[in-house]
């Protein structure tokens, strides 16, 4: 891949990207920081890449959001600050506070119910590229989504 192509491909898909682990993290400026780890290890590899590269940069910017939750001890990420819940939008904060129960209840959630929560519904990918991008199976995948909805549905009032 050449330095211009993967400048193209990344600037079309840099806002999904950071919505993405903005979503996880709580924090945009931690999502910031782990998209930039992201960009920079899809640049070393992008020599080698073949298939979807918005797949991959999301596969390698959810494994760097996993390695930054195993060097953090202890629970760092929260959406419950009131900075996270505009995360999704800055510009919408009216959308953002009706959304304020959802981002709190997915802050309650584990982390891999989030994440395919937050692929298939924020950023519309199907559960085969979710599934690519996670390195799981489908099945299991389509497993997070039921039980991740479960759960989501015990924290928030209707």
């Amino acid at each position: 891949m050449t330095r211009e192509r993967f400048i193209s491909e990344v600037r079309a898909c840099q806002g999904r990207l950071r919505r993405f682990l903005a979503s996880l993290c709580g924090d945009a400026a931690l999502a910031d920081d782990i998209a930039q780890e992201a960009l920079v290890r899809a640049y070393v590899s992008s020599g080698r890449f073949i298939g979807n590269f918005k797949a991959w940069l999301f596969r390698i910017a959810y494994n760097c959001f996993v390695d930054h939750l195993r060097r953090v001890p202890g629970p760092s990420i929260s959406l419950e600050s009131p900075e996270a819940l505009h995360i999704l939008d800055p510009a919408a904060s009216d959308a953002s506070f009706r959304h304020e129960e959802l981002q709190r209840a997915l802050a309650k959630i584990p982390e891999k119910e989030r994440t395919v929560i937050v692929l298939h519904y924020f950023e519309d990918l199907p559960v085969k590229e979710i599934a690519s991008i996670m390195q799981i199976p489908s099945g299991t995948v389509k497993y997070y989504l039921s039980v991740g909805r479960d759960h989501l549905r015990k924290h928030i009032r209707l």
